[in-house]
């Protein structure tokens, strides 16, 4: 029995050492928290901008209220935004107006978007750990602070 065991440790060994044993490593998780909080304090102060802060850290701003429903988590909403990095650039935009399931959004959106009100419009400022995290999508580099700008045509 123990070299049963001796030699199953071996080969655990050597399969987890093996570079050819077909599998990739998950890179680990990076915490850009701190980074990001920086990052758009920075870019609201550059841009001589005031924000109400929650507590998981998104960033936001209300320059429309708006009159109509606010969203809860299991709504549709109706949308048009345009989403930018603190450098500028444009990653994605929906001009016409979009539809979503507000559950199936990123955390950021999940939470920023009961903030507004049918007709309503406004700014998410979008740390990673709200958004895509360490992942790169697309155009969108790991760790990437994602600022929205948003208007909500209506919650269906």
């Amino acid at each position: 029995m123990k070299k049963l065991l001796v030699a199953f440790s071996i080969l655990t060994f050597f399969i987890s050492c093996s570079s050819d044993s077909g599998l990739e490593r998950i890179p680990d998780k990076i915490d850009y928290s701190v980074e990001n909080e920086k990052e758009i304090t920075d870019y609201l102060t550059k841009n001589n901008l005031t924000a109400q802060k929650t507590s998981t850290g998104l960033h936001y701003i209300i320059t429309e209220e708006g009159a109509g429903k606010q969203p809860t988590l299991q709504s549709n909403v109706t949308i048009t935004y345009k989403g930018t990095l603190t450098n500028g650039t444009v990653f994605d935009q929906n001009a016409s107006g979009a539809t979503f399931p507000l559950s199936k959004l990123i955390l950021g959106w999940q939470q920023g978007l009961p903030f507004f009100k049918e007709g309503g419009s406004g700014i998410l400022f979008v740390p990673a750990h709200l958004g895509y995290g360490s992942s790169k999508v697309e155009n969108i580099p790991g760790g990437s602070v994602l600022i929205f700008e948003i208007k909500l045509i209506s919650v269906n």
